[in-house]
């Protein structure tokens, strides 16, 4: 058997006795000491971004710029009229729009103005994630 110290990797010592569990007995406030608590966990928490797949179609009636989305929608995204909604389609053709709130309109489904989607690609009912955008510029 292997020894280090005086204490063989059996859990005995020379003499063949275990050590008592006194000698051995580790001080547990220093360890959980460590460990946070969970009122800090909390706060450590990123503020999550909140997005939903929707479907795109065409509003030739809409101006430019401009998307039309549910009531419903909105408010599960925390839009307001006028904010600046984020369209992501295929996770690489990235939109921006200004928002209208109309309560005619389907849940998942987000009018926009057409033009721009048709001059990179992306066609009438297609499938995108939304979501309210976090920075104020506007860029498209």
């Amino acid at each position: 058997m292997l020894s280090l110290g005086g204490i063989n990797m059996g859990g005995e010592s020379k003499e063949g006795r275990r050590p008592e569990a006194s000698s051995r007995k580790v001080d547990v406030s220093k360890l959980v000491s460590i460990i946070p608590p969970p009122s800090e966990l909390k706060k450590r928490e990123e503020k999550k971004i909140i997005e939903k797949r929707i479907r795109i179609r065409y509003d030739e009636s809409l101006p430019e710029g401009v998307a039309r989305l549910s009531k419903e929608l909105a408010s599960y995204l925390g839009i307001n009229e006028n904010d600046l909604i984020e369209i992501v389609v295929g996770g690489k053709r990235k939109f921006v729009f200004k928002t209208v709130i109309d309560e005619k309109v389907e849940a998942n489904t987000v009018y926009c103005y057409p033009e721009e989607l048709r001059e990179r690609g992306v066609a009438d009912y297609s499938i995108a994630t939304v979501r309210k955008r976090l920075q104020q510029g506007y860029s498209s």
